[in-house]
C-alpha cells in the first residue's frame, strides 16, 4: 500500500510543481527552477497529504501545501550542493545546478522556489484566510533562522570547531538542518484542519531524528549509484556523524527505537493513520 501511495504523491506533486514552474518567465532560470524541482523521494509531501487525510482533507485541497514543502526542500538542496556550502557535484544522480548552469543562476534558482514555497501557501484552495497565513508562518519558522536555516549553518561551523560535535549536538543540529521542515510537513494537516498538532509533533520529532540517521547510514553503507549523490564524504572529511558516535549497529538501533516512538505517537488517530506508520518504517529501510 505505502509504495503504491507515494507513487501516488509523487505524480501529483510532480505535477503541481510542473505547473507552477510553467507559469514562470522562460529562459535560463525557469529552466535551472523546473529542474531543481523535478525527483526526489517526496517524503515531505507524502507528510503533508497524509496528515491532512487525518482531518477529512481531500488530496486536491492539500496539494498546494505539499507542493510548497517540497519547493522549499528543492531550494535548501540547490544551495546545500553549492561550492561555499557542501561543494557537491551531483544531486539525485544529475548534475548539481551550480553545475549544470552557474553559480549564479544556482543561488537564483534555490531564491525563486523558495518564494514559490510561500506563494502556494497562499493558495485560495488551501481553505481559509487564517488557516492559510498559520501554515505560512509555520513553514516560515520552519525553514528560517531558527529552523533549517539555524540547522545548516551549525552544520558550517561544526567544520572548523575545536572538536567533533557531541551526541547532543548533533541531535540539536539535525532537528533543525533536517527535522524542522519534515515537521512542518507531519503537521501541515493539523495546520490546515486548526487541529491539536501534539501528536503529529511527537511523531515527527521522532521520524526527523530516525531519518537523519538513516541517512548517515547511507553515507557509510549506501550505493551512490542508487542514492544519486556521493557516498563517504563525511568519514572523508572527519565529521561527526550518529555513525560515528553511535557505531554503525548502534546507529541502526537508535533509529529503530526512534521510528516504534514515531508509531506510538500515533496511536491518537488509529487506523486512519497506517500510512504514516508505513512512511515511518521506510525511513529506515530505504536504499537511497
Amino acid at each position: 500500500m505505502f509504495p503504491e501511495r507515494l507513487s501516488e504523491v509523487q505524480i501529483a506533486v510532480q505535477h503541481a510543481l510542473d505547473q507552477a514552474v510553467a507559469r514562470l518567465p522562460a529562459g535560463d532560470l525557469r529552466d535551472a527552477i523546473g529542474y531543481a524541482a523535478q525527483g526526489g523521494k517526496r517524503l515531505r509531501a507524502f507528510l503533508v497529504l497524509e496528515s491532512a487525510a487525518l482531518f477529512g482533507i481531500s488530496q486536491a485541497q492539500a496539494l498546494p501545501a505539499a507542493a510548497a514543502v517540497e519547493a522549499l526542500h528543492a531550494y535548501s538542496l540547490v544551495h546545500d550542493d553549492m561550492p561555499c556550502m557542501d561543494d557537491d557535484e551531483l544531486r539525485r544522480g544529475q548534475p548539481t545546478v551550480h553545475v549544470k548552469w552557474d553559480e549564479a543562476t544556482a543561488v537564483l534558482a534555490g531564491d525563486a522556489l523558495q518564494t514559490l514555497a510561500f506563494e502556494l501557501c497562499c493558495d485560495p484552495t488551501l481553505g481559509p484566510a487564517e488557516r492559510r497565513v498559520a501554515l505560512v508562518a509555520a513553514l516560515a519558522q520552519a525553514s528560517g533562522a531558527a529552523g533549517m536555516v539555524y540547522g545548516q549553518a551549525l552544520d558550517i561551523a561544526a567544520e572548523t570547531a575545536a572538536a567533533p560535535l557531541t551526541l547532543d549536538e548533533i541531535t540539536r543540529l539535525q532537528a533543525g538542518k533536517t527535522g524542522a521542515l519534515i515537521s512542518f510537513a507531519a503537521e501541515a494537516g493539523a495546520i490546515l484542519a486548526g487541529a491539536e498538532r501534539a501528536p503529529l509533533a511527537a511523531y515527527a520529532r521522532a521520524l526527523g531524528l530516525a531519518f537523519q540517521i538513516a541517512d548517515d547510514i547511507l553515507d557509510v553503507e549506501g550505493d551512490a549509484a542508487l542514492v544519486g549523490k556521493q557516498v563517504g564524504k563525511d568519514a572523508q572529511a572527519g565529521k561527526a556523524t550518529f555513525v560515528s558516535l553511535l557505531g554503525l549497529e548502534g546507529a541502526k538501533s537508535r533509529a529503530a527505537a526512534l521510528i516504534d516512538e514515531a508509531e506510538a505517537a500515533l496511536a491518537p488517530y488509529g487506523a486512519k493513520a497506517q500510512n504514516l506508520r508505513e512512511a515511518a518504517r521506510f525511513v529506515i529501510s530505504r536504499d537511497k
